[in-house]
């Protein structure tokens, strides 16, 4: 900021491309110096640096692998990782039972369906789990805001739907496994995988929503969307041209200050620098 006379701070601000504020009654000029693209642009990515984008810091950072799995986010992955590999395990290991035959019928009152639905559910999950790990894990090498995103809707997609198939999951081996009578399992064969596979089913409904609820939260805590423009969502890094309004200047004419006609005749001029 600095003082000057008017006509000294008119010619500068039309050399430095600067604000120019007359003040009539004091014949005194302040002139501010405009924000420059550049300054815009390191404003954007201090606050990129500082927050970080979608819940992690900032790309390229050390791995701190004991913060990792302190994070609620992967205690729940590796229970559910659990209960998953407990839930397929027990009805592959235990869950088909022969009866006076060499054929095999399954536990849930020989209604092959549910056996079904629960490995495949499970083993699925099991999978699930191990890449969502991993992701995780590199989540915090990626350095692309788009491509956080795409991976944070993912989760939230996935872990969402396999919550749901988990309640039904729940229901249906219930439902079976209460219609299913004692003569269909002489010396109880089968019962205990039957009722593991039941109890994880439902403890990994908690652990999947739990990890679709830290998703969401993930996501909340994403960047502000509007701080960036296209080239930033794609990792680079562009200055962008300071911002021209309605009300900018529109020309490099300089225009005579207003109240000028009281001004000493005898008053000496400045001449703008020609570069």
């Amino acid at each position: 900021v600095a003082v000057e006379r008017v006509w000294e701070c008119a010619g500068r601000c039309q050399a430095v491309g600067c604000v120019c504020v007359c003040v009539y009654t004091l014949h005194v000029c302040v002139y501010l110096s405009r924000p420059t693209a550049l300054n815009v642009n390191n404003g954007v990515r201090g606050k990129m640096d500082g927050v970080g984008s979608f819940g992690a810091g900032r790309a390229g950072s050390a791995f701190d692998p004991v913060s990792f799995i302190q994070q609620p986010q992967t205690i729940l992955r590796i229970l559910s990782w659990i209960f998953s590999m407990v839930v397929f395990g027990s009805i592959i290991n235990e869950g088909y039972v022969n009866i006076g035959s060499e054929r095999l019928y399954c536990v849930f009152n020989k209604n092959y369906d549910a056996c079904n639905y629960g490995i495949t559910i499970g083993l699925i999950a099991f999978l699930a789990c191990i890449f969502f790990f991993l992701l995780d894990v590199k989540f915090q090498q990626i350095s692309s805001v788009k491509d956080r995103k795409k991976a944070i809707m993912l989760e939230i997609g996935f872990s969402g739907f396999w919550t749901f198939l988990w309640f039904v999951c729940f229901c249906f081996l219930a439902n079976q496994w209460q219609r299913t009578t004692p003569d269909e399992l002489p010396l109880n064969q089968g019962a205990d995988a039957a009722r593991a596979a039941i109890a994880f089913s439902f403890f990994s409904i908690f652990t999947w929503a739990g990890l679709t609820v830290r998703a969401v939260q993930k996501y909340l805590l994403g960047t502000d969307m509007s701080l960036f423009t296209t080239e930033h969502m794609d990792g680079n890094q562009t200055i962008q041209p300071y911002p021209t309004g309605p009300a900018a200047e529109t020309t490099d004419t300089y225009q005579s200050p207003p109240f000028t006609e009281n001004l000493e005749s005898n008053a000496p001029t400045y001449q703008v620098p020609i570069y």
